[in-house]
């Protein structure tokens, strides 16, 4: 971040500031921007954290989560406070359409707009900008960001709590987007004295007796594998979603089970929702679902996890999706 002196100096004394972060945040844009905001709360700033919607239950462990605002359904409360925003965050996105109206909002206000991202192809909507690609996580780069201030000493529990919380779920348990200064970054965190087991249970170790079901009628009954394409698909419809009241968070992760098996490369959720149909997408190795999702289903993400949506039947998605898998993955002779 070339403009470290300007926002040191925009950030010296008090302000009122607005954190952001996408549609469906996940346990990163949620582990990111509380962590964000309780270190600048202990700069003396005023801040207020929100998304457009509603976050999984799985993270209500988070500090301050009750203090989280959801725009789409708190946007008059918010409204007076945006009118006096100085600054604004943008955590774990790179283009103000990932916002929906908050970011219609957001770029009629004259505040300075700081990203922090770490997604490919981010958008000229920011005056100061942290985007780095290779990073495993947005929390990551909130740390590092903390750093660049020269404030690395504010690190406390709560805010590793937080940024740790981000790199889990966004790494997989360390197990994609990792790299070098990741497990450091990780290390730092246990260094506070926070319980990186206990975090880790509250993160997968909390499922529903309905979440349990759920998973278990997705493999049994909604799960399809091309052993040619060595690809495994799970479909959910308006049904499923009815039978088993799915809620918000209640699909999280059930895509990661289809590459457990060692022969599947790819794998993909498809959701049927109210008004689109959403498709969750894992690789292995060298294969992108980063050029899947942003090629064929106006999505984004990591090259070996990403997703998109697209309006039309499911069916329609469904034949999309294997229509194009042989651009992306090998044939393979079944025996």
């Amino acid at each position: 971040m070339e403009e470290i002196k300007d926002l040191k100096e925009l950030l010296r004394m008090p302000k009122n500031i607005l954190i952001t972060s996408h549609r469906n945040p996940d346990g990163d844009a949620l582990g990111s921007s509380i962590a964000l905001s309780l270190y600048l709360q202990k700069l003396g700033h005023k801040v207020k954290v929100t998304a457009p919607s509603e976050y999984p239950s799985t993270f209500t462990y988070l500090p301050q989560i009750e203090d989280f605002y959801i725009y789409d359904v708190h946007h008059e409360e918010l409204e007076p406070f945006i009118d006096v925003c100085e600054v604004i965050f943008s955590l774990d996105y790179n283009g103000l359409d990932r916002i929906d109206k908050l970011g219609e909002r957001i770029a009629a206000t004259d505040a300075k707009i700081v990203m922090i991202d770490h997604h490919l192809d981010p958008e000229p909507f920011y005056d100061f900008g942290l985007s780095d690609t290779s990073s495993s996580s947005t929390a990551e780069l909130v740390y590092h960001f903390m750093g660049l201030m020269d404030h690395a000493k504010y690190l406390d529990q709560d805010i590793a709590q937080c940024i740790l919380t981000g790199l889990i779920t966004d790494t997989g348990s360390f197990k994609y987007n990792t790299r070098p200064n990741t497990f450091i970054c990780a290390a730092k965190m246990q260094e506070t004295g926070i319980d990186v087991k206990e975090i880790q249970d509250l993160i997968f170790n909390s499922m529903k007796i309905k979440q349990m079901k759920l998973l278990a009628h997705a493999l049994y009954k909604r799960m399809e594998i091309i052993e040619e394409y060595s690809t495994g698909i799970i479909v959910l419809n308006k049904y499923d979603y009815s039978n088993f009241n799915i809620q918000r968070g209640d699909t999280e992760g059930i895509v990661n089970y289809l590459l457990m098996m060692s022969d599947i490369k790819l794998a993909a959720l498809i959701t049927q929702q109210p008004q689109i149909v959403k498709i969750s997408l894992r690789s292995k190795g060298d294969i992108s679902v980063q050029e899947i999702a942003r090629n064929h289903f106006k999505g984004g993400g990591h090259k070996n996890a990403s997703g998109g949506a697209q309006y039309g039947s499911l069916t329609k998605v469904i034949e999309k999706f294997k229509e194009i898998l042989p651009m992306y993955m090998e044939k393979k002779e079944i025996t």
